[in-house]
């Protein structure tokens, strides 16, 4: 019993790959979606704090006051640096909280505000390393195949109109392993301890030889992903990242 114990401890470590600790001097790096702040929330005590929307202003709850934090929309790789404002508490399912005005300036949309956060420290090689990092991710990501189907190839009638935006889809990332074992093993052991969780969501994807992804998803509305948000952070995940789902 004692053995199983520690493997569920090490299949925990393991895939917490970003539940960093604010206090471990490592520097903050999470993705998911901003809460875009409005005077209605604050006042209806939502949000237990308040901000300035003529300003641009964030808050983030964990991260102490003036610490420089670098917000990049994934989507048209905007970014820009910025002071935490304060703390303030606001739901646990985003990642920090912003105003209308940083939002109109990095591009990013109200009904999915996916962002990327880092917290920049003084030391300079990390944030190139970090940077250098992104712009990586971002090139696979481009060079990706495309893997939807075009419907209006097989049809005789080709019409610009039957080219349909797709909408977009993202999943939670749970882990990142090196052994496609350890994912399975941990997807057991959500279906086995979470029973309220939809287990059709649990996805094992195969990102290269050496990276086997755990996800759930996906999710076209916020809503339903916050549902097994909660349920997975009560299972003991500290962080949990939002990526877009390709």
């Amino acid at each position: 019993m004692k053995y199983k114990i520690i493997i569920v401890f090490l299949a925990l470590y393991s895939c917490t790959i970003n539940t960093t600790k604010i206090d471990n001097r490592i520097p903050y790096n999470s993705k998911g979606f901003a809460y875009i702040y409005n005077d209605e929330d604050f006042k209806n005590n939502i949000i237990k704090g308040k901000l300035d929307s003529s300003l641009m202003q964030v808050s983030h709850s964990n991260l102490n006051n003036n610490t420089l934090i670098k917000i990049i929309n994934p989507k048209n790789n905007e970014s820009l640096t910025i002071r935490n404002h304060k703390r303030i508490k606001y739901p646990d399912f985003y990642k920090i909280l912003i105003t209308k005005k940083v939002a109109d300036k990095l591009g990013i949309q109200s009904d999915f505000p996916l962002i990327e956060i880092l917290e920049i420290k003084k030391n300079k090689s990390f944030i190139a390393k970090k940077a250098k990092i992104y712009s990586e991710e971002k090139k696979i990501s481009t060079n990706a195949p495309v893997t939807s189907v075009q419907i209006s190839n097989i049809s005789k009638n080709k019409k610009t109109k039957s080219i349909n935006k797709k909408k977009d889809e993202f999943v939670i990332l749970i882990g990142s392993f090196y052994r496609e074992e350890t994912a399975k093993f941990l997807k057991q052991r959500i279906i086995k301890e979470i029973p309220d969780f939809n287990v059709k969501k649990l996805r094992i994807k195969k990102q290269s030889n050496k990276q086997t992804n755990l996800i759930s998803g996906p999710y076209n509305t916020i809503n339903f992903m916050k549902n097994d948000y909660i349920l997975l952070k009560k299972f003991g995940f500290e962080e949990l990242d939002i990526i877009s789902y390709e």
